[in-house]
């Protein structure tokens, strides 16, 4: 049977995993940096922006039935 840890014990382990926590964000953050992933904050927020809207504008035009696309292609039955 192992004993419980209780008191120092886990407050030690606690803080150790803080630290080793926090370093591997500082790492990651430096990381980042390093190779520009916080070059342009605003691109990411007008890509999502302008999908929503391309989003809308397609959903509101009708669409044409297969058969009718077919006869208003421009092509003749002989050149299909």
């Amino acid at each position: 049977m192992q004993p419980v840890l209780y008191g120092a014990e886990t407050t030690w382990i606690t803080i150790a995993a803080a630290i080793i926590m926090g370093l591997s964000g500082v790492c990651l953050f430096i990381f980042a940096v390093k190779r520009d992933h916080f070059r342009d904050f605003e691109d990411a927020k007008y890509q999502v922006f302008w999908s929503d809207i391309d989003e809308l504008i397609d959903s509101s035009i009708p669409k044409k039935p297969l058969l009718e696309q077919k006869k208003n292609d421009g092509l003749t039955p002989e050149k299909r």
